[in-house]
């Protein structure tokens, strides 16, 4: 480790400048590191086997994700992935602090989420009791599970005594403290309604319209006790949504304490929420960014731009047949957004699923990765079955039976991953193909964590119906800082915690999420890059519960710990 950062320390200003000089034939910055490591395993989309399988199979493509987390305590991030076939096994990968991982799920007993009724889709990092250790949801279309870590290793499946036994179709979720009472509440994303969609006993559990449909899932919220019991409080919160909901992100949008709630929804409009600071939601979807018709899939948020206020990107579909185009909502800071993705240049990404900002290179401006794609199968396209079904008159869309059978013919299949460079908040451009990371696997989720304590942001790609990707960051070495919190009054993760790092004069800010990111979760380490800045002059924490603290004159290329309260210290996890 003291190598590794004296010699990031030593070569940032070259790191910097050969970036500057770099074009399409320079170094590539990310090794394809996936079957070394020991990560390549598949993932198999579910086979349904009932009347309207020949139909579903296209519409649940779904349930490759990956979630980062350090669930034994060595200070090391290790990732969770799910797979979707009915005898299929969910992997947990062990970082061996090498760069390379084990499975160990199967002694750890949460290797298995598929059977007949039930269909991994997304997984969850969260310390549900307040005991220090990570706790892991297992989202499923069917009955999700929750797992209590023992903290040996092992896991016990507590979803009965957690409360959290209701059958659903769900599809994400995330966690975060919207309350402010010091544990984490758990909000969950619903796709289908609640049909058996293993044995449904109808056909209409369809989208009624590709525009306004109202017959989906919608969001559920459950409220913590602070000893991992919940109780459902969505009525409480004011949240009331019946979308097909496909991802949820939390952040500050106000800068008022509380973490407000985006809601991405497929078929109708995305949902805004304000965070009261009462325990309670307002839904302000029309002033914060309109009424729309798009097909939200993605939210993550982050300030892109460096003001410090946190902005919003959201992919949708820019294709064949729908010209949607992602949204990039830039924060205006009175709860409201305005889309700059055209004129920045990241709104057409193709059929878009997870996309993450984080800073790449480390020169203290957030970058974005995008993963595309729906089904690659054969040569023939989908595209003319849909486009016949809906212009045919009266058709009722909800009935699963008026839907063409997809087959083995692709749809929105094929499609390059994106890197959009950040140039100073200016514009973005693409750099997948330079640096190897454009594959034309049918993308999901994007795992973002700096696996080797190196200073430079890895990423585990997760792919529907493939192997996954793990690419190791080797970008020429530039400053950087990182933080691992550990919240008092605040959440034990500090899940909703601000840093703001002032370096060279200028101010970035991150934070603490718990979850944002399609078929993702990213690691709870808050990652800063500096550039050629060896010095923080500035680091200001805002706390979930409050409380606000500032220190002065930190030096770069080091991890520090801060337990809120308390000064921070060089932290290094254990060897």
């Amino acid at each position: 480790m003291a190598r590794r950062i004296a010699k990031a320390a030593v070569a940032a200003a070259a790191g910097v400048a050969l970036f500057a000089a770099g074009g399409t034939n320079a170094a590539r910055w990310f090794d394809d590191v996936t079957a070394k490591a020991g990560v390549s395993h598949k993932h198999t989309n579910r086979a349904f086997e009932n009347p309207y399988a020949h139909i579903m199979s296209g519409y649940t493509a779904l349930g490759a994700s990956a979630a980062v987390g350090d669930f034994d305590g060595d200070g090391w991030d290790d990732v969770f992935v799910t797979d979707s076939q009915k005898t299929g096994k969910n992997r947990l990968y062990r970082n061996n602090r090498d760069f390379t991982f084990t499975d160990v799920a199967e002694q750890g007993g949460v290797a298995n989420g598929n059977d007949a009724r039930n269909a991994s889709a997304d997984a969850l990092w969260f310390d549900c009791n307040g005991d220090g250790r990570l706790d892991l949801f297992v989202v499923r279309f069917g009955q999700s599970q929750l797992y209590e870590n023992l903290g040996n290793g092992k896991f016990r499946e507590i979803t009965r005594q957690a409360g959290l036994t209701r059958y659903a179709n769900s599809i994400t979720s995330i966690a975060f403290d919207y309350d402010r009472d010091g544990d984490l509440d758990l909000f969950i994303g619903d796709y289908f309604q609640p049909v058996d969609l293993f044995n449904p006993n109808t056909p209409r559990f369809f989208p009624e319209s590709f525009e306004t449909a109202n017959n989906g899932g919608g969001v559920t919220v459950f409220r913590n006790d602070g000893k991992g019991v919940f109780t459902n409080a969505t009525a409480a919160a004011g949240i009331k949504i019946s979308g097909w909901t496909l991802d949820l992100g939390h952040a500050d949008a106000d800068n008022d304490g509380d973490d407000d709630l985006y809601v991405a929804a497929d078929f109708g409009t995305d949902r805004f929420f304000r965070n009261n600071g009462d325990g309670t939601f307002s839904d302000i979807t029309e002033k914060a960014i309109g009424i729309d018709s798009k097909k939200g899939m993605n939210v993550d948020w982050g300030d892109f731009d460096g003001d410090g206020l946190f902005d919003i990107y959201v992919t949708n579909i820019t294709d064949d047949y729908m010209r949607e185009g992602n949204f990039l909502w830039k924060n205006n800071g009175n709860l409201s957004f305005t889309d700059v993705s055209r004129e920045l240049e990241v709104h057409d990404t193709g059929w878009g699923w997870a996309a993450k900002f984080f800073d790449h290179d480390n020169d203290g401006w957030q970058d974005i990765y995008v993963v595309n794609g729906w089904v690659s199968a054969g040569k023939d396209s989908y595209v003319p079955d849909i486009f016949n079904m809906v212009i045919k008159p009266n058709l009722d869309f909800a009935d699963a039976r008026n839907w063409p059978p997809m087959g083995n013919k692709s749809l929105s299949g094929y499609q390059k991953k994106r890197l959009f460079h950040n140039e100073h908040g200016t514009g973005f451009r693409d750099t997948a193909p330079r640096h190897g990371i454009d594959s034309t696997r049918d993308g999901r989720g994007i795992a973002i964590a700096d696996f080797d304590h190196d200073g430079r942001l890895d990423m585990f790609v997760s792919n529907a119906n493939s192997e996954p990707f793990l690419y190791r960051n080797t970008a020429p070495a530039a400053h950087w800082i990182e933080f691992k919190l550990e919240g008092r009054k605040s959440n034990r993760q500090a899940i909703g915690a601000v840093v703001k790092v002032t370096a060279g004069g200028r101010t970035s800010s991150q934070f603490v999420n718990g979850g944002n990111g399609f078929a993702s979760q990213s690691s709870l380490i808050v990652h800063q890059g500096l550039g050629a800045v060896a010095t923080a002059e500035k680091i200001e924490i805002l706390w979930p519960g409050g409380a606000r603290q500032t220190f002065e004159n930190l030096a770069a290329n080091k991890i520090y710990k801060v337990v809120e309260g308390g000064a921070p210290s060089a932290w290094m996890a254990k060897r």
